[in-house]
């Protein structure tokens, strides 16, 4: 709830920046003179990408929570086995582990979502955030019956 939560914040004061800058550029080409108003178009550039940026960030989260609770549903979620160092942190080494085996498990049925899911998780836990992203890009798509790119 607490991700969720900051998730939110940082969206609503994403938004509140991308109306400022907004309002400057209309403001910038509102003055009519050509470096103006290059200007503003350029300023107006940036709310768009990064409204759009946010937009598919969101749709992201939505759809991998939403595998998440479909998994939970059937009792296929990754079991938390992880050993943690006495200050909390995933050990390494643990994470290396438990990674082998569920890229093992994709290996063996890379059409499953589920088996991208558990391994996107791995990836995560071994702090290789981009992989983890493209695993569970993999699992939404393999979910929704889409085309997948190779990971």
């Amino acid at each position: 709830m607490r991700a969720k939560l900051s998730y939110l914040l940082t969206a609503a004061v994403l938004v509140f920046y991308f109306v400022l800058v907004g309002s400057r550029g209309v403001m910038l080409i509102q003055s009519s003179t050509l470096v103006t108003v290059t200007f503003g178009v350029a300023v107006l550039v940036l709310p768009v990408i990064g409204l759009w940026f946010l937009w598919k960030n969101t749709q992201f989260v939505r759809r991998a929570n939403a595998l998440a609770a479909e998994l939970d549903a059937e009792g296929g979620l990754p079991v938390d086995e992880l050993k943690r160092t006495p200050s909390g942190r995933i050990d390494r080494d643990s994470a290396d582990e438990v990674f082998a085996r569920r890229r093992a498990e994709t290996e063996a049925a890379p059409d499953d979502w589920r088996s991208w899911f558990r391994l996107a998780v791995a990836y995560h836990d071994a702090r290789d955030t981009p992989r983890a992203r493209k695993a569970m890009q993999r699992a939404i798509a393999l979910h929704d019956g889409r085309p997948v790119q190779q990971l």
